[in-house]
């Protein structure tokens, strides 16, 4: 059991797609943000008074990169059926679960991101000077962010 005292490592983590373990092996997740934006609301007759009102919670996009999964990855379907379809066919929502994992792969935190769907799909530049992988990222637009554990 890690000590929860200290920060835990963003390193080790596991990206679960409708509850499975296969097709995740993300180098990074970027985007599990929820913001609470305020509306300023001037009050009429007074005008010294304005007041501050709550919004409903803003959610940035979810971004996964890995490198370059071939064609048969369930991923990889469920993007190409979503972008490459141009709406002819009724967008598949999906649930995605982030688990930032301890040195025994057991997940300490998690994080569940409902009714997600591809948005953007992108291949990282090609150079020949350089010696890394082909990464691909795949930006996930969500409706709502919930902290699990």
């Amino acid at each position: 059991m890690p000590d929860e005292r200290m920060p835990l490592p963003a390193f080790h983590f596991r990206v679960a797609i409708d509850g499975g373990g296969r097709d995740t092996s993300f180098t990074e997740v970027d985007g599990l943000v929820a913001t609470l934006e305020v509306e300023t609301v001037v009050e009429g007759g007074e005008n010294r008074f304005v007041h501050r009102l709550p919004k409903p919670a803003a959610r940035s996009n979810l971004v996964l990169k890995r490198g370059v999964a071939p064609l048969d990855s369930p991923l990889v379907s469920w993007c190409r059926e979503t972008l490459e379809s141009d709406l002819e066919k009724p967008i598949e929502l999906r649930s995605l679960d982030v688990h930032l994992l301890d040195e025994n792969a057991a997940p300490v935190r998690s994080w569940s991101v409902v009714n997600a769907f591809p948005l953007k799909w992108t291949v990282d530049s090609f150079v020949s000077t350089k010696n890394e992988a082909a990464i691909e990222s795949i930006e996930l637009a969500y409706a709502f962010l919930n902290r699990t554990k």
